[in-house]
């Protein structure tokens, strides 16, 4: 049964009006800030005027660790909310990233969902939207010529002349630094560079050395900045401008954090933000109401869409899906110790999404590459190697218990898969405490085909849960990672580079031990090299790098080798985007 692309489903869906939209959710055109027919902004105030109404049921979709060919996390996710909606006639929303344009113009492609499950307008979700990213790149960039400003005249001025200009001295010591500037690009090119060489040898009036002076940085890709982790977990205009100022881009000579406050750009990049707080509305494919907002890397953030958007959501629908980015053991665990601490928004359920073929490769199934074709071993009933790859949904299960929220596995349906592989899957996600296992066709058949995963889900959030938290905040850096690595991971123990132990050290030091942990790992293991799959014992853990995003309010651990900027495929996306010039048609786009 073909299945057209996913901008061909896209462009053939009529639109409906935003406002029409919006009226399901009890918003009206006041509430919004229309960007066209077909996408709005909504405003901040409607959570004072709908403080009294009652909350929603809270849905996380998750997935197993994940193969290069994806499992169809945001496409269940979508998948779920049309099924909640056209199927089973609840009022229902969901909330989702906004996705980088580096994976859009890469290998990756968009997170807008694919098939018969998708938010629209695809072609708006996936670029420019209503410019959230273009302020935040403009943002973090406007820090780090302030931090080098600050750092030349600092350099060629007494004290006296500072103190003429309202400036006061900050000693920015420049091998502390760990601002880089930003680009939505992926391109390795940028890891590294050096800047201040046009003015090197240039002399001033008398004959001195010019004060610039070259320095190595880099660029990191604007969804790792931390103001987009600031966007995802404020929860008013005033917590944000606060986070903002606390934001630490270096310490000074003495061993003292720089923060934005210091530097006096915190109130101008709130500025910059201002309009980018308000959460974006579009719609499905069936005309569900959809929250696109923030967009944080999941390996190397906390990898959530905005509290601001689940906070609205929460209060003018009585269902709301969100997911979180890769495997649970990362977007999971970050989405339960980083966003529902700040939010204080408890979940009902969690939605595990897995597949066949991905459990087969975590068995030992051969290596699969995007574009090639599969091996037999994956088109062809083989339980034997699913069996030894289930150990791997179990693990994710038994970790989502660990918090006292239900769990619902569902099982992204392909072609191939059999009554056997999935009744297989079924019963042993059941032996593992999952309250349902269902294959899922949304994919294919949108909201029809995620009916019966709507109705186990809907029975789970009427289920009791006792949410609780992996760790308290008190214990120091240290421990809190450290019990990560075992709980989650499964890991005998932690390691740790010197640099790792001396800036653990540091931030306790200055105050910042009492923060959550956001392990930046890769998400294709429970390790920290890639390539093992499977749920692995008897592996140690290596933190190489430790850094504080104070700001967010998250210290990041790096583990293994994990990199701020992607680089670009061999065969990537952008090959194939054109554009119609008769009828100014977007092709090529997934």
């Amino acid at each position: 049964m073909p299945v057209p692309s996913d901008i061909e489903i896209a462009q053939a869906t009529p639109l409906i009006p935003i406002v029409e939209i919006a009226s399901q959710l009890g918003l009206t055109e006041d509430d919004l800030e229309l960007y066209g027919k077909y996408k709005a902004k909504v405003h901040l105030d409607v959570l004072d005027r709908l403080k009294d109404r009652p909350q929603g049921k809270y849905i996380d979709v998750t997935a197993i660790t994940p193969t290069p060919l994806g499992e169809g996390k945001s496409t269940t996710m979508v998948g779920l909310t049309q099924a909640l909606g056209s199927e089973l006639g609840k009022n229902v929303m969901c909330c989702i990233r906004q996705p980088s344009m580096g994976p859009t113009f890469n290998i990756k492609g968009g997170a807008a969902g694919g098939g018969y499950s998708q938010i629209i307008p695809m072609e708006d979700f996936n670029l420019h939207l209503t410019g959230d990213i273009h302020a935040i790149t403009v943002a973090h960039n406007l820090v780090a010529a302030a931090l080098d400003t600050r750092m030349y005249h600092e350099s060629r001025q007494s004290d006296v002349g500072l103190g003429k200009a309202g400036i006061t001295r900050l000693d920015i010591d420049p091998d502390t630094i760990t601002w880089n500037r930003v680009v939505d690009v992926c391109d390795r090119m940028l890891r590294q560079i050096d800047v201040g060489l046009g003015d090197a040898e240039r002399l001033m009036k008398d004959g001195s050395p010019s004060p610039i002076f070259p320095r190595r940085t880099g660029y990191d890709i604007t969804v790792a900045s931390e103001i987009m982790a600031i966007l995802a977990l404020a929860t008013s205009l005033k917590d944000m401008r606060e986070r903002f100022g606390k934001i630490v881009v270096a310490l000074d000579k003495k061993g003292n954090p720089v923060n934005l406050e210091q530097l006096g750009v915190a109130g101008a990049v709130t500025v910059l933000m201002r309009d980018a707080l308000m959460p974006n509305l579009m719609q499905t494919l069936e005309g569900q109401p959809a929250f696109v907002h923030a967009g944080p890397f999941a390996n190397i953030a906390h990898g959530q869409s905005s509290i601001i958007a689940d906070q609205i959501a929460l209060k003018v629908a009585d269902y709301v899906v969100t997911e979180s980015g890769f495997g649970a053991d990362i977007g999971m665990e970050k989405f339960f110790g980083i966003k529902c601490r700040y939010s204080g928004l408890i979940p009902n359920c969690v939605v595990l999404v897995a597949t066949v073929r991905a459990l087969k490769m975590h068995g030992g199934g051969p290596k699969v590459s995007p574009g090639k074709p599969l091996d037999e071993a994956y088109t062809k009933e083989n339980l034997p190697l699913l069996e030894a790859g289930l150990p791997n949904l179990g693990r994710h299960i038994r970790n989502a218990l660990k918090y006292g929220v239900p769990v619902v596995v569902a099982v992204n349906g392909f072609k191939d898969d059999t009554d056997a592989e999935l009744e297989m899957v079924r019963e042993y996600a059941a032996s593992q405490g999952a309250e349902d296992s269902v294959k899922s066709t949304h994919w294919a058949d949108g909201g029809k085909g995620a009916a019966k995963l709507a109705e186990a889900v809907v029975a789970a959030c009427d289920k009791p849960s006792n949410f609780k938290f992996l760790y308290p905040l008190e214990w120091p850096i240290k421990q809190k990672i450290e019990h990560i690595a075992k709980e989650i991971y499964g890991a005998d123990g932690v390691s740790y580079e010197p640099i790792a132990e001396e800036q653990i050290a540091n931030y306790e030091r200055i105050g910042f031990g009492n923060l959550p942990i956001c392990m930046a790992k890769t998400h294709l293991s429970f390790t920290a090299d890639p390539t093992i799959k499977g749920a692995p014992t008897g592996f140690t853990i290596p933190v190489r790098e430790v850094r504080a995003s104070a700001g967010a309010g998250f210290i990041y651990p790096l583990l293994g080798q994990m990199s701020t900027m992607p680089g670009m495929a061999t065969h990537a996306a952008y090959m194939d985007i054109d554009i119609d010039v008769e009828t100014g048609r977007i092709k090529g786009l997934f």
